[in-house]
């Protein structure tokens, strides 16, 4: 059987913590932001922490 092969974009969007957990960005934070309310934008800079079952999925894809 060939190597899996990482998936680099989500490589470059997720990090996996040393509890196998994924970190990730808001989504909602790079344009349009005029009409959303400060505290809608402050909200969105924090770092979100997976760790469902889509979670696992792309940490074996990530960690590869």
């Amino acid at each position: 059987m060939p190597k899996m092969k990482t998936h680099k974009g989500s490589k470059k969007r997720f990090k996996v913590t040393a509890t196998g957990k994924l970190k990730r960005r808001q989504a909602g934070k790079k344009h349009l932001l005029s009409h959303k309310t400060g505290k809608r934008k402050r909200q969105l800079r924090d770092v979100v922490v997976d760790a469902g079952k889509i979670a696992k999925k792309y940490v074996a894809v990530i960690s590869v």
